[in-house]
C-alpha cells in the first residue's frame, strides 16, 4: 500500500540482467535505446558506447527480424572487447521467433503483449465467448512458454511491455482503450510466469498521455499487490518530444510515480540523441530519491480518495480559481519581470509589498499590509507569527476584497485556521513547504482540508533556485506531477530565485499544466524518440512541423517513425505523421489514414496542407 505522505520504494523482488541487477535493494537504473540500424555492428557498439559513458546502465536496440537478432552477438562481442560490459536488451514486436533467437544473445528480451501472439491490430471490434477467450489465453501460453525455457537456459531476463499505443484488438474488444485493459494485457503474461516460476521479469506499461500512464501504473501496481506479485517496474512515457516539453511531461509522469516509491528502472524518451536522455534521467532519479529518510509527515486521506482513479477535488470558485475551471498560474513579480511571452501570460503576478509602475494584463497580489483596494489587486495573508500581532481572523473579516489568498503550511493548519476557512470561502490556498519531501505535507494539507469538509481553492507553490531551464522543469515537475494527477491543485505558483528569467519560469509552469492535461495553451507534439525502426530523420522532421504550426493553439500532433505504436499512441491526436517504409510517410486524421506512402521529402508539406484544409472547412 503506498504512503501517500511518506517517501518509500516499493518492495520488489531482484531480477538479474547481465552483471547489472535490478529491483531488490538496488538502486532505480537508467537506460536508453539505440537509433541506428542492428545490422549495423559498428554504428550500434558506437552509440551504446556514448549511452554507456553518459552513465546509461542498460541498452536496449530494437530487434526487427531474425537478422538483428543474430546481430546482437556480435554487438556483444565487440562492447564487451572493449571493456564495456553493460547489458543489452533486445526489442521485438511482432515476431515470438525473433525473441526467442534474441534471448541468446541478449542479457534481456522486451516483448510486446499486444502483439507478440495476438495479429497487428486493425482497430476491429472482436465478439469472444468465455469459452472462446480462454482459448486464445492458452494460445499465448503455448508460444509463451518455450521463449521462458529458452531465456531460463541461457539466464536471459525479459520484460513484459505493453503500450498504449499497441493493445491488441482482442483486449480492447473486451476491456476498451483502458488502463484496465493495459493491466490485463500485461498480467495475461505475468500469470503464466508465475505459473512456470519464471522470476527475471521486469514490467513497464506506457503511455504518452500522462494521466494515462500514471494511472494504469498505480493500477498494475495494487493488481500485482492483490495477487501476491513483486516484480519490479519499468516507467517512462512514450512519445514524450523533445527540448522543454519532452522534459516536463517525462518528469511529471515519471516523477509522480517515483515519488510515490514506484519504479525500478526508468527510461526518458526524448525525439533527441540517445545519449542525451541520460542527465535527464539521472537528474530525475537523484531528485526524488533525496528525500528518502526524511521527517515524518502524519497525513491522513480522506475515505473518499482513489489513489489509482482520481478525480479532482470539489472546490467552491472564487473568481476564475477553483470549481470546473483550468487551474491558473501565479507568478512572482517581487523582481522585476524584464520580458513577458504574451502565449504564457500569468493569470495572477504576486509583488510582495510594492505594486510596479509598469502593469501586464493580469491580476496582482499584494500583501494584506500594503493592499489599498486598487481594482484588479487582490490581499495575500500569512497566519499570524507572534500573540502581539493582530489575529488573522479579524485582518480577513475586515478586507472588503472579493477573493483573498492565504499562504499556508501543513504544519500551521491548525484547528483555528480550519475554522476561518470553514467561514471565508473567498480565501484561496497557496500551499507552502519547505521539507524535504514538500509533496508528502502539500497532499496532507490539502487532505487535511478535505477532511474538514473545506472547499477552498488551493494553489501550489513551489521555490527553487535554479540557473538552467532543464532543472528548473525537471524538478518543478516532479514536485507538482501527483499533485496535478490527484486532482489536489487549482492553480501553480512557481518562484524561482535562480538566474533564468521569468519569461521560462512562466512557460515551465504552462508546460507543465499541460503536460498533466489540465490546462491547455499551446500545440502539442507527440513524438517518439526515434530507433532503429525509423524511417526517416524524426528530428528534423519534428523541428520543420513544429516551425510550422507552433502557432495552433491546442493542436494535438502525432510524429511517429513507424506503425509499432504509431497509430495507437497518437489515437487522441488531430493528425499523425508515420513511417510507412524507407523514405515513405502516411498520414493520419485521428485514427483514419488519410494518405498513404508519400514520399517522405513531400510529407511535411502534405501534413500542412491536409491541416490548412480542414481549418478552412
Amino acid at each position: 500500500m503506498v504512503d501517500l505522505f511518506n517517501y518509500e520504494r516499493r518492495a520488489t523482488h531482484e531480477v538479474q540482467i547481465g552483471a547489472t541487477p535490478l529491483g531488490g535493494t538496488n538502486p532505480i537504473r537508467i537506460q536508453s535505446m539505440t537509433n541506428t540500424p542492428t545490422r549495423d555492428t559498428e554504428a550500434c557498439v558506437e552509440q551504446a558506447k556514448r549511452i554507456i559513458d553518459a552513465g546509461g546502465e542498460y541498452v536496449r536496440l530494437t530487434t526487427q527480424g531474425v537478422a538483428e537478432a543474430e546481430n546482437l552477438r556480435g554487438i556483444n562481442a565487440a562492447l564487451r572487447s572493449e571493456g564495456y560490459m553493460t547489458p543489452l536488451v533486445a526489442d521485438v514486436h511482432f515476431n515470438p521467433h525473433v525473441a526467442e533467437v534474441a534471448a541468446l544473445y541478449a542479457e534481456k528480451v522486451r516483448i510486446n503483449p499486444g502483439n507478440y501472439v495476438d495479429a497487428a491490430r486493425t482497430f476491429k471490434h472482436l465478439e469472444y465467448t468465455d469459452e472462446e477467450y480462454a482459448r486464445e489465453i492458452e494460445k499465448i501460453r503455448a508460444r509463451f512458454v518455450p521463449f521462458l525455457h529458452i531465456c531460463k537456459e541461457n539466464h536471459t531476463a525479459i520484460r513484459i511491455g505493453v503500450n498504449h499505443g499497441s493493445l491488441s484488438d482482442r483486449i480492447m474488444s473486451r476491456y476498451g482503450d483502458t488502463p484496465a485493459g493495459m493491466v490485463e494485457s500485461c498480467m495475461e503474461f505475468l500469470r503464466i510466469c508465475v505459473e512456470e516460476d519464471f522470476r527475471d521479469v521486469v514490467i513497464s506499461i506506457k503511455a504518452s498521455n500522462t494521466v494515462v500512464m500514471v494511472k494504469t501504473v498505480r493500477l498494475l501496481a495494487e493488481v500485482m499487490e492483490r495477487e501476491g506479485m513483486d516484480f519490479p517496474l519499468h516507467l517512462g512515457v512514450t512519445e514524450a518530444g523533445d527540448g522543454e516539453d519532452g522534459r516536463i511531461k517525462s518528469a511529471l509522469g515519471i516523477g509522480a510515480l517515483l515519488a510515490d516509491g514506484l519504479g525500478d528502472t526508468i527510461r526518458v524518451s526524448l525525439s533527441e540523441a540517445p545519449e542525451a536522455e541520460i542527465p535527464v534521467a539521472r537528474k530525475l532519479v537523484d531528485y526524488v530519491t533525496a528525500r528518502a529518510g526524511h521527517p515524518y509527515i502524519p497525513g491522513r486521506a480522506p475515505e473518499s480518495f482513489d489513489y489509482v482513479s482520481p478525480v479532482r477535488r470539489r472546490t467552491r470558485p472564487v473568481d476564475n480559481i477553483g470549481g470546473d475551471q483550468v487551474p491558473v498560474v501565479i507568478a512572482a513579480g517581487i523582481t522585476p519581470r524584464t520580458e513577458v511571452d504574451p502565449q504564457f501570460q500569468p493569470d495572477y503576478i504576486y509583488v510582495g509589498h510594492t505594486l510596479p509602475e509598469q502593469r501586464e494584463a493580469c491580476a496582482y497580489i499584494v500583501d494584506a499590509d500594503h493592499w489599498t483596494g486598487e481594482a484588479g489587486t487582490y490581499p495575500a495573508f500569512m497566519p499570524a507569527r507572534s500573540e502581539e500581532e493582530e489575529p488573522l481572523f479579524l485582518k480577513i473579516m475586515r478586507c472588503p476584497s472579493p477573493v483573498k489568498f492565504l499562504f499556508l503550511t501543513y504544519l500551521a493548519c491548525d484547528d483555528e485556521i480550519i475554522a476561518l476557512l470553514r467561514h471565508h470561502p473567498e480565501v484561496v490556498v497557496i500551499a507552502q513547504s519547505n521539507h524535504p519531501n514538500r509533496l508528502g505535507e502539500q497532499r496532507g494539507l490539502v487532505h487535511q482540508l478535505t477532511c474538514a469538509g473545506l472547499e477552498n481553492p488551493v494553489v501550489m507553490f513551489q521555490h527553487y533556485g535554479e540557473d538552467t531551464a532543464e532543472d528548473l522543469q525537471i524538478k518543478a515537475a516532479a514536485d507538482m506531477g501527483a499533485l496535478i494527477f490527484d486532482g489536489l491543485t487549482d492553480g501553480i505558483f512557481l518562484y524561482n530565485q535562480g538566474s533564468l528569467p521569468s519569461t521560462v519560469v512562466d512557460a515551465t509552469a504552462f508546460g507543465i499544466l499541460q503536460a498533466g492535461r489540465v490546462r491547455t495553451s499551446k500545440t502539442e507534439y507527440i513524438s517518439c524518440p526515434s530507433c532503429g525502426r525509423t524511417l526517416f530523420d524524426l528530428q528534423d522532421t519534428l523541428a520543420r512541423i513544429k516551425a510550422a504550426t507552433a502557432h495552433l493553439k491546442g493542436l494535438k500532433i502525432g510524429v511517429m517513425g513507424c506503425i509499432v505504436n504509431g497509430p495507437g499512441e497518437m489515437a487522441d491526436a488531430d493528425y499523425g505523421y508515420v513511417g510507412a517504409g524507407r523514405g515513405r510517410v502516411s498520414l493520419y486524421r485521428r485514427r483514419e489514414c488519410v494518405e498513404k506512402n508519400i514520399p517522405a521529402e513531400e510529407a511535411v508539406e502534405k501534413l500542412l496542407e491536409l491541416i490548412r484544409r480542414d481549418r478552412e472547412e
